[in-house]
């Protein structure tokens, strides 16, 4: 199969491994996997501050650009949910936009989704020897509806102990701008999850959402709990001959 990556701006800017994993884990599997150029930013963090004619521009340069894709993979189950959840909302009905969006967005996966639903898999033939907790994001969870496909992917890899996280729906305190707008809020909800990860005894923590990663995983950081914070893909990418490094 041909699929196209979206790689999002926080992978971009922050955390290119989960790309390079992405593209591992899928050529792995026998797919071609291609990165149109032409990509931006999804616009949801206009849309959530209220920029709507600019999140309309940058949803029009997503549909466009991503038009003829198969499928369109995207490492990030929040800025999937934006594509999925809100651009056809973007356009007035029947407007371009809205046609345009009607087409793509149900061709644009979270991970697991792609993994599990479109290409049948779940054991993907990974080998990643640690405890691990997960923690089901909100976009994930509530909109994207992923479900048990995660945890049926962990569960698959060899040499993987996963262990059950105690309030794992109960939101981490990033939530976008919410972060910036609620900054004490913010800390104390993330507090309250990195606590319950480690109370867990596991040695890393994984998510489909960097963004949530980066905000449990910096409060992990600086309680020095040791516990490291780990997308789905690099974990599903680790073989024993080219092991994730944690």
């Amino acid at each position: 199969m041909r699929i196209a990556l979206f790689i999002t701006c926080v992978n971009d800017t922050l955390f290119p491994g989960t790309g390079r994993a992405v593209v591992r884990l899928l050529e792995r599997l026998g797919h071609e996997v291609v990165f149109p150029e032409e990509q931006t930013c999804c616009g949801q963090m206009h849309y959530n501050t209220g920029y709507r004619r600019d999140a309309q521009r940058l949803a029009v340069g997503f549909v466009e650009t991503f038009a003829d894709a198969d499928a369109v993979l995207a490492p990030s189950g929040s800025c999937a949910a934006m594509v999925r959840d809100n651009y056809p909302r973007l356009g007035a009905p029947g407007s371009r936009l809205a046609r345009a969006a009607d087409r793509v967005a149900p061709r644009v996966y979270d991970l697991s989704e792609l993994l599990v639903d479109v290409l049948g898999v779940t054991d993907v033939g990974a080998y990643f020897p640690h405890t691990v907790t997960y923690h089901p994001t909100c976009h994930g969870l509530r909109l994207l509806k992923l479900g048990d496909r995660p945890y049926r992917l962990l569960r698959a890899v060899r040499g993987l102990e996963l262990v059950e996280l105690a309030g794992e729906r109960e939101c981490c305190g990033f939530g976008g701008t919410f972060a910036v707008k609620n900054p004490d809020v913010s800390a104390a909800m993330g507090a309250d999850k990195a606590r319950n990860v480690a109370a867990t005894g596991a040695e890393v923590l994984c998510a489909v959402d960097n963004s949530c990663l980066m905000h449990i995983g910096g409060t992990l950081d600086r309680a020095r709990s040791g516990v490291k914070a780990v997308h789905l893909a690099e974990i599903l990418a680790s073989t024993e001959q080219e092991p994730a490094a944690i």
